[in-house]
């Protein structure tokens, strides 16, 4: 075996654990899908390498490298998938990360599990995954002690700006998070935009205040945004491009953030803001 063995908790990976409190190693037994229909000498070799892994724990799920190869379609790698739970798990669309010897990402791609079928409880099950040309960020990378492994999605969460930090009131703050918890994470590889608060300042400038969403497993950073503001009958009351310098907004996070609008910017006298929305202008 080329490649190592990665484990996750089960109950992160697809919200499943054994209630017992069984603590001893799980040695987990071949197991073979269906459609699998493999010589009697790649069999006992299959079998030599899944003694020869150490056990896992209650309640994992492993991902452990046999071999991969370079393929003109990609990088195709074999793994045991490892269940040391004691039922049957059934695995639907989930992330796997391939990473060098240096636990750096060299290609990410979903996949569709649900081919594994039932994965019986305490086995390992060979399967062979396909990093397609579009997932790989290096093919340059040792072949030795790589690792293919689960990507856990990180909870989405409320990021403040060290300026918000500093003057937010803890009553804020809360409702804040709470309001994030409600809305439920952005699409994966999303970026949006929500509307928390506008207002006429006693200048009449106009304070919008936006929620920026960042669905990427990737940091996202602005440097200049431009937006149009709508009230409530449909008309565009402001218009205007804002500099962010210094504006990165972490993978996985949301960010409040209040944009003026001087009042010199503002088409309309008493603009009806019961009801408004402020978007990018594309």
């Amino acid at each position: 075996m080329t490649g190592l063995d990665s484990s996750v908790s089960s109950d992160e990976l697809i919200n499943e654990s054994d209630t017992s409190e069984e603590k001893e190693e799980i040695h987990t037994e071949l197991s073979l899908h269906p459609s699998w229909q493999v010589e009697n000498e790649q069999l006992y070799v299959l079998r030599f390498l899944n003694n020869d892994l150490a056990p896992l724990k209650p309640n994992q799920i492993s991902l452990a490298g046999i071999e991969l190869r370079d393929e003109d379609s990609g990088i195709e790698v074999t793994a045991f998938v490892r269940n040391s739970l004691n039922r049957v798990i059934n695995f639907k669309e989930l992330t796997l990360v391939l990473m060098d010897v240096n636990q750096k990402i060299v290609a990410r791609h979903e996949f569709d599990l649900g081919v594994l079928g039932e994965v019986p409880g305490k086995s390992s099950r060979p399967w062979t995954f396909l990093f397609p040309v579009q997932s790989i960020y290096d093919r340059e990378f040792s072949h030795k002690d790589w690792t293919i492994a689960f990507e856990l999605k990180k909870k989405h969460k409320l990021d403040l700006h060290e300026s918000w930090s500093k003057t937010i009131s803890v009553e804020d703050r809360k409702k804040l998070e709470e309001l994030l918890s409600s809305m439920g994470d952005p699409k994966p590889g999303e970026v949006n935009f929500t509307g928390l608060n506008a207002r006429i300042a006693d200048n009449q400038d106009l304070l919008v205040t936006m929620l920026l969403r960042n669905g990427h497993d990737k940091d996202v950073s602005f440097h200049q945004l431009p937006l149009i503001v709508e009230d409530a009958t449909g008309e565009k009351i402001a218009e205007g491009g804002f500099k962010l310098e210094d504006f990165e907004l972490k993978a996985n996070t949301s960010r409040p953030w209040t944009f003026i609008f001087p009042a010199s910017l503002v088409k309309k006298e008493n603009p009806d803001l019961s009801k408004w929305r402020a978007y990018p202008i594309q």
